[in-house]
């Protein structure tokens, strides 16, 4: 009878801990892994290089427990095919330090190339800024992925600080600015398309075996910073496979798919995109029938949803001692990011309640509608 009564309050544990997510307000449960990969779409030819559309993508994963005692991803390993002096020189005129001195201050929480924890995760398909970079999002991507999920995030070849693709650097391009908002899209909706096949074991990537029958891409999210977030809200228009969307610091002044449920974040002292920037999120919000959030940073900048606190500390616009601080910022977009998506992507409704509360009052202001 005891034996009977232990493995009922075993099993009632269980299923309390099932219906309980994870605190969103803390990092996952999960390590996590990150490596590179390179997709090619052979259907559209890249006004720039001439060549088949060629994404350098970046994957972050739910990693197995043995990545905990693994060494952490450093700056350098985004190059996998090494630093080369014109690589270096690129580094050194973007961050105005060398690899080396990245290295020393850049942190993350991810294992190169780790194993892939056995299990199903929705995916999430991140675009960087108008002349960012795949990595340029670390600290939401690691977060993410802690808390089960898939992040891909390629460069938009051209349009990003850098890529490397054959040996070959290409630079950003600012006359492809233009051509961008229109291939960025098409890059989100390919990148889906080719997770589709890893996740069935239908590629011929050599990273995609060992991702087969991991990524749920039944439930998958397309978001983004910058102009990523104005391209994530065209993609999610465009491809209605998409099941939520997160945009960080821009939205276009037009949105057609109005009930894909919806998280805006903004900084309301951003010089970048400025006031009419954010009243474009605004107005993108307020057109919306469906669910969605608006969370505007109220000491937050445009940089403020990247990764630049880690790489200068008075970047400005969102990084210095005007600007509300990193671990508040970081604290901020990714519980609220996390609870969204395990709400709508995992149907873990126990979230709501973290949704509709707000423990920082003075430096954030919410909006929400269609719950």
């Amino acid at each position: 009878m005891k034996t009977l009564l232990t493995a009922m309050l075993a099993g009632a544990a269980l299923f309390v801990q099932a219906q309980t997510p994870p605190d969103p307000s803390k990092e996952g449960p999960y390590p996590v892994g990150v490596t590179t990969t390179v997709i090619v779409d052979s259907t559209r030819t890249d006004r720039f290089t001439e060549k088949p559309r060629t994404l350098v993508t970046e994957i972050w994963y739910p990693a197995t427990d043995e990545a905990r005692n693994m060494p952490k991803n450093r700056f350098h390993d985004f190059f996998p095919g090494g630093i080369t002096p014109e690589v270096a020189a690129v580094i050194q005129a973007s961050y105005h330090l060398s690899a080396d001195e990245l290295d020393k201050i850049f942190w993350n929480n991810s294992v190169r190339d780790a194993p892939v924890r056995a299990g199903r995760f929705p995916l999430v398909i991140f675009g960087h800024g108008n002349g960012g970079s795949r990595q340029q999002n670390t600290f939401w991507c690691d977060y993410l992925a802690s808390h089960g999920y898939i992040v891909v995030s390629p460069d938009h070849t051209g349009n990003s600080r850098h890529a490397i693709i054959d040996g070959q650097l290409i630079r950003y391009q600012s006359k492809e600015r233009a051509h961008s908002t229109e291939d960025r899209p098409k890059d989100m909706s390919k990148l889906l398309d080719e997770m589709i096949l890893w996740d069935k074991g239908k590629s011929d990537d050599k990273q995609a075996k060992r991702f087969a029958g991991h990524i749920d891409t039944a439930h998958s999210a397309v978001s983004g910073m910058s102009l990523g977030s104005y391209c994530a809200v065209q993609a999610a228009d465009a491809d209605t496979r998409f099941a939520a969307m997160v945009g960080m610091a821009a939205a276009p002044s037009k949105h057609t798919n109005l009930t894909i449920p919806s998280l805006y974040f903004l900084g309301r002292k951003d010089g970048t995109i400025g006031q009419i920037g954010n009243m474009m999120i605004k107005n993108v919000y307020e057109a919306h029938s469906g669910p969605s959030m608006l969370l505007e940073l109220i000491n937050g900048g445009h940089y403020s949803f990247t990764d630049m606190f880690k790489l200068s500390h008075s970047f400005g616009d969102g990084i210095g001692e005007a600007f509300t601080p990193m671990e508040t910022t970081y604290a901020i977009v990714n519980s609220y990011s996390t609870a969204f998506l395990g709400y709508f992507l995992k149907g873990q409704k126990a979230y709501g309640k973290y949704l509709e509360g707000n423990p920082w009052p003075n430096e954030l202001a919410i909006q929400r509608k269609g719950f």
